[in-house]
């Protein structure tokens, strides 16, 4: 399936990251769907990236957060558009799961998306309330098996970033915690250092703020390794091999928008994240960019995170 994807989807591509978009492709503002709340990482990396190439494209572009239901919601005012190329998506982990999460979601995240660009990835921190006796993954492990269900994980919408690094965390770690779901990751954060959440793994866009200001402890990161984004703390895996995650934003175009809009905005795209001022702007909200951010990576990066994660959404997925 995706071999035959990479065919018909992707004959624009690669893109050449050097060579300017030519302006006088589009004629007016361009949106960007955003699929998520505003100010959490995915928002913020789609705001940073619009800024980065609307310069380069000769139009405004505008973002347009329609947050809901794991993405699906966005995903199908995206599909709703006039494809004519003027419309863009950014995506991110719940992209690949949308159809596992909610079977009846009528698009499918790979034939009716197309991949223009890798554009962020952040690695994920584990935060307690204060009030949560732990300091390290070990006292929080024993802490959370005393507790059982009685413990609370704020989570966005089910198929979420957050919602699979939590339950990732709760089949490793052999715990039970209730993961409550929230319309948005800052609402959860905002339960979280209110006392009415125990826990949640999120972005450090959100979370290193309160963390400075003693409102949220820190535990660990969601990457395989230490992370330079988050010095001193460990990773997750020291103490539950074999847990990775990192939070990614993919900009997409629609099979059968015009080649030379994709390929307009590929190129913005591409130049824009060589542009040391747009990567400074991501590192300020410890997000990093991609070695290979072309379209080709994308495509493989979201074959690979659909095998990776459709089997623990199987486990999880009620009935």
């Amino acid at each position: 399936m995706f071999r035959r994807h990479a065919i018909a989807g992707g004959a624009l591509l690669p893109f050449a990251a050097t060579r300017p978009a030519r302006a006088q492709v589009f004629t007016r503002p361009l949106r960007l769907i955003i699929p998520v709340g505003v100010a959490g990482v995915t928002d913020i990396v789609g705001r940073v990236i619009a800024d980065g190439i609307q310069p380069r494209l000769g139009q405004p572009v505008v973002p347009e957060n329609v947050p809901g239901a794991g993405s699906t919601v966005g995903a199908a005012a995206f599909h709703r558009a006039a494809n004519d190329g003027s419309v863009i998506y950014i995506g991110t982990n719940n992209h690949p799961v949308m159809k596992a999460v909610y079977p009846n979601f009528p698009y499918d995240p790979v034939t009716d998306f197309t991949p223009l660009a890798l554009v962020g990835q952040q690695p994920f921190v584990l935060a307690v309330h204060p009030d949560v006796p732990a300091n390290d993954l070990p006292s929080l492990i024993a802490w959370l098996r005393a507790r059982g269900d009685q413990a609370n994980f704020g989570s966005s919408n089910p198929g979420a970033t957050n919602h699979l690094a939590g339950e990732l965390f709760k089949q490793l770690s052999g715990t039970s915690f209730t993961i409550v779901p929230y319309r948005a990751a800052a609402n959860a954060v905002q339960d979280l250092v209110a006392g009415r959440m125990n826990l949640t793994i999120d972005s450090p866009t959100m979370m290193m703020p309160l963390i400075r200001d003693g409102r949220l402890r820190p535990i660990a990161v969601s990457s395989a390794t230490p992370s330079a984004l988050l010095p001193g703390l460990p990773p997750i895996a020291s103490v539950l091999p074999g847990y990775a995650l990192t939070a990614w934003q993919v900009l997409f175009s629609r099979p059968g928008a015009p080649a030379p809009a994709q390929r307009a905005v590929a190129e913005a795209t591409l130049a824009a994240l060589a542009d040391p001022a747009v990567r400074e702007r991501l590192r300020l909200v410890n997000v990093e960019t991609w070695p290979d951010p072309s379209a080709d990576a994308a495509r493989r990066h979201i074959a690979e995170e659909i095998a990776r994660w459709t089997p623990i959404v199987a486990r999880i997925a009620p009935g």
